[in-house]
């Protein structure tokens, strides 16, 4: 570990010992950072003792130390890693250490403080996300574990970004799950209702406290400057478009029509000003997704550029099997509206749902509809959300860029 982290007298044994199976610290060897429920030895360590986000040190079976770790005695995930090292314990020094390697790795790949500064269990923060934008920061807290330490992330935040205001954005459903209120407070400062991003030649209207998420969706930014490099001269049409993230950056690089849809009238309401003040122009159109894409098709509507970048249509295994169908559907009313000789890109933030699962699904659509899909380009979550190899949770975001042509 660095050197210019502070270090403790404190070791392993200042906190209570949460021991395991035999053989089950194999994954936490092979870089993970979860530990399940039937992993711990609960006859000589019972979770029922620990209060939900304490802290411990992982032991294994034969008592070596693993790791220190914070648990939840109610999720079937019932700790998480947050260190390796005994001689660093849990507290503000370890995540000053945490946001310093993060901000390192963000300040190598973009040129503005705009961007996810941390993202959970890739950057050994498991529990914990914080967007940047500029002097703002938005942070969400999804474990009792992180909650556990709220104070000590703020006074870390303070120390490594030195932000002007900060936004808990602790809303998220998972939180219900872990036994803890869901909220959305700000820390301190004054923090705007909308913020200005800057994005693809496109400064957007971004709104936080009553945005989606923590207000901008910073994963999908490789895979917008990936359609804008193919926009120009094109009819766009950007479904489930938020603040008309790919649309506006779109209509900047030189299409020649946009159209965004969404259900949400806060979030066109976003795109419009968007609009306005960066002297672009789009059509924007407020209903359900499938529902606007079928009166589009009544309408004879077509298009050479199709974006669309669903919510997760499968949050839990269970709903894998209406999840998938829906991503076909979707895809395949999209085709339907797609000239000749068009684009489609296709987007999941379904982990559950595996890629080939999504290319099949889009295959069997442009069959269904007499067209042949060639894949041309794949697209993931921007470097910002960086991937932990050990943890295929963290590798989320899929986009395939499609070319759809009619049938020989």
């Amino acid at each position: 570990m660095s050197s210019h982290l502070e270090s403790t007298t404190v070791t392993g044994g200042a906190l209570p010992p949460l021991l395991l199976k035999p053989q089950e610290e194999r994954r936490l060897q092979a870089g993970h950072l979860w530990i399940f429920s039937n992993e711990v030895n609960v006859a000589a360590t019972p979770l029922t003792t620990f209060a939900p986000g304490e802290h411990v040190q992982v032991r294994s079976s034969h008592d070596r130390f693993l790791g220190y770790a914070y648990v939840n005695p109610r999720t079937l995930i019932s700790a998480r890693l947050l260190g390796r090292d005994p001689a660093y314990p849990p507290g503000k020094s370890l995540l000053v250490h945490r946001f310093k390697v993060a901000l390192a790795l963000r300040q190598r790949l973009y040129a503005a403080p705009f961007y996810r500064l941390a993202f959970g269990e890739a950057d050994l923060l498991p529990g914990l996300v914080v967007d940047r934008y500029g002097d703002v920061l938005v942070a969400q807290i999804g474990t009792a574990g992180m909650e556990a330490m709220k104070s000590e992330i703020l006074e870390a935040l303070v120390q490594v970004i030195d932000p002007q205001a900060v936004l808990w954005k602790n809303d998220s459903a998972i939180r219900e799950l872990e036994g803890i209120e869901r909220y959305v407070e700000t820390a301190f400062g004054q923090v705007p209702d909308m913020i200005e991003v800057p994005e693809g030649g496109v400064t957007f209207r971004v709104p936080l406290a009553a945005g989606q998420k923590t207000g901008w969706y910073f994963d999908q930014a490789t895979n917008r400057a990936l359609v804008a490099r193919h926009a120009r001269g094109a009819r766009v049409l950007d479904v489930f478009s938020y603040a008309g993230s790919f649309g506006l950056q779109a209509a900047r690089a030189g299409a020649v029509e946009v159209s965004c849809i969404d259900s949400s009238a806060s979030a066109l309401e976003a795109a419009a000003e968007t609009a306005t003040a960066n002297g672009l122009e789009a059509e924007l159109l407020k209903g359900d997704a499938f529902d606007m894409l079928e009166a589009l098709h009544d309408d004879r509507r077509k298009f050479d550029f199709i974006v669309v970048d669903p919510p997760a249509f499968i949050k839990r295994r269970k709903d894998h099997p209406k999840g998938l169908a829906a991503y076909r559907r979707l895809n395949q009313l999209a085709m339907q509206l797609l000239d000749r000789d068009g684009l489609l890109l296709s987007c999941s933030c379904s982990y559950h749902l595996a890629p080939g699962e999504l290319t099949d699904s889009i295959q069997r659509a442009s069959r269904q509809l007499g067209r042949f899909a060639q894949l041309i380009a794949v697209g993931a979550q921007a470097p910002d959300h960086p991937v932990h190899p050990a943890i295929d949770e963290t590798r989320y975001l899929r986009a395939f860029l499609f070319r759809v042509i009619d049938s020989c």
